[in-house]
């Protein structure tokens, strides 16, 4: 599929970006890695795995490889697979793209549709971040043949601030079908990145998870979104009604959410994995054994309780 059909098939499109369900010793248990799979398959229109929210710089080869057999076997929509440098490849612009490549080529020996590329550290260097960027995107999709999205990620997480211009140029390449924008606070940030990568042609994808329903308002075609890593019946309403021009559906839903982002997206802002987990627990479809984020800082013990509650007042 070439870039242009996949952005088609992505239009309109909620993608859910699920996290590694593991237990108290970090361990992945196939049964509940499958049956978290099915569940996030079903309440989607497709998956992006190995993203930030699954830690996927982090997974072994192993792990990969199985999270994305798991997910390939329950999804029939788009599937995406996020790719960065490894941690021991950081730094060096060589080192990282050869890197990039070689999980390039492991998410398509596994299935995947398009690939979502990290901003590398590499890349941050305002010199030569054009070049670079351009260049990065170009030659991972070369690499395996598969249209590529962008990653526009705010700084905090490491995230490389591509500016319109540089959106422009990326989205115009024929390989790169559009960009995923998780800029979490920067609202102008946000609507400015959606006019350039219309005005270049592509996709604008939001991630935008604590502006879900603004961004949609502000133009974006599709959502990649972290959110969706449970309780996928939430922002599925909230993609509907948008998109079938429902407003006052549309309002109900954006309090749905918001009520849930506002429990699960808070500072510290990486917690949000683990409590997503909880949501996922909450809602049944892992047990409490596979409910853990081993990456992310340890959270205060009542943070679980209101995560729950949060749930459900949306179920």
């Amino acid at each position: 599929m070439d870039s242009a059909a996949f952005a088609s098939a992505l239009r309109g499109r909620l993608i859910a970006a699920p996290a590694t369900p593991r237990d108290q010793d970090g361990r992945i248990v196939q049964q509940d890695l499958e049956n978290y799979a099915a569940a996030i398959g079903a309440g989607v229109d497709g998956v992006c795995v190995w993203a930030h929210t699954a830690r996927g710089l982090e997974l072994s080869d192993v792990e990969r490889k199985a999270v994305l057999a798991a997910f390939r076997a329950s999804t029939d929509g788009p599937l995406l697979a996020a790719v960065g440098p490894r941690p021991d490849a950081v730094g060096d612009f060589a080192d990282e793209l050869v890197s990039v490549q070689r999980l390039a080529e492991d998410a398509a020996a596994g299935g995947a549709d398009a690939l979502m590329v990290f901003p590398a550290p590499s890349l941050r260097a305002v010199r030569t971040r054009s070049a670079r960027t351009i260049r990065m995107h170009v030659e991972v999709s070369a690499s395996v043949g598969l249209p590529v999205i962008g990653f526009l990620l705010y700084p905090e997480a490491g995230g490389v601030p591509y500016d319109p211009g540089l959106l422009i140029e990326l989205v115009a390449r024929p390989e790169v079908a559009g960009v995923k924008l998780a800029t979490l606070y920067d609202a102008m940030a946000c609507q400015d990145a959606i006019a350039a990568i219309h005005a270049g042609g592509g996709l604008a994808i939001t991630g935008e998870d604590r502006m879900f329903g603004p961004s949609l308002m502000w133009g974006a075609d599709a959502a990649l979104v972290g959110i969706a890593a449970a309780a996928t019946h939430v922002s599925r309403q909230l993609m509907r009604t948008w998109f079938a021009k429902d407003a006052a559906g549309f309002l109900a839903a954006s309090e749905r959410l918001e009520r849930l982002a506002d429990a699960t997206f808070r500072a510290p802002m990486d917690g949000y994995v683990q409590r997503m987990l909880w949501v996922a627990e909450r809602e049944g479809i892992l047990p409490s054994r596979s409910a853990y984020d081993p990456h992310g800082g340890r959270l205060a013990a009542q943070e679980r309780a209101k995560v729950h509650a949060a749930y459900d007042e949306t179920a």
